[in-house]
């Protein structure tokens, strides 16, 4: 299965207690079809104490069995905790787009799109409207607001 696949047969569970373990989720999430995977994310901090990040993803071997998987246990109560179950998101790539760690006009896909060749760059500075003359150019010399006194 492809990458964007994958990510349309998984769905995300939000709000989970410490005591779920993948176990749990795979006896909760099994009604609605085969499960390929099951990921439950552990705590990046080396100093907690919480056995997970209190989310996990479920993927489906059909796209279709996360429809009824987030029909029917969105807002329910697993172990106390009212949990979230959603369609799951592609993570965003850290190499291109708003977001990423280098420039936007550092990215080739931006420069493709945004480049200007030195043709168009000519015919654009030949068809500029002159500028107009300072509107508040000769106003120096007035210090006093309001009309002029006659």
């Amino acid at each position: 299965m492809s990458d964007a696949a994958r990510w349309k047969a998984t769905v995300y569970i939000g709000g989970l207690a410490p005591v779920v373990t993948t176990d749990h989720l795979q006896a909760a999430f099994l009604p609605f079809g085969e499960i390929a995977d099951v990921s439950l994310p552990k705590n990046e901090n080396p100093n907690s104490t919480d056995p997970h990040r209190g989310f996990a993803y479920v993927e489906y071997e059909d796209a279709e069995d996360t429809k009824e998987a987030i029909d029917n246990m969105d807002q329910s109560e697993l172990f106390g905790r009212v949990i979230k179950v959603s369609a799951a998101k592609a993570p965003k790539s850290t190499n291109s787009g708003l977001g990423s760690k280098t420039a936007v006009w550092e990215q080739e896909g931006w420069l493709a799109e945004n480049a200007v060749s030195e043709e168009d760059r000519m015919a654009a500075e030949q068809t500029q409207i002159p500028r107009a003359e300072d509107p508040m150019q000769g106003l120096e010399g007035l210090d006093v607001a309001g009309p002029k006194p006659e």
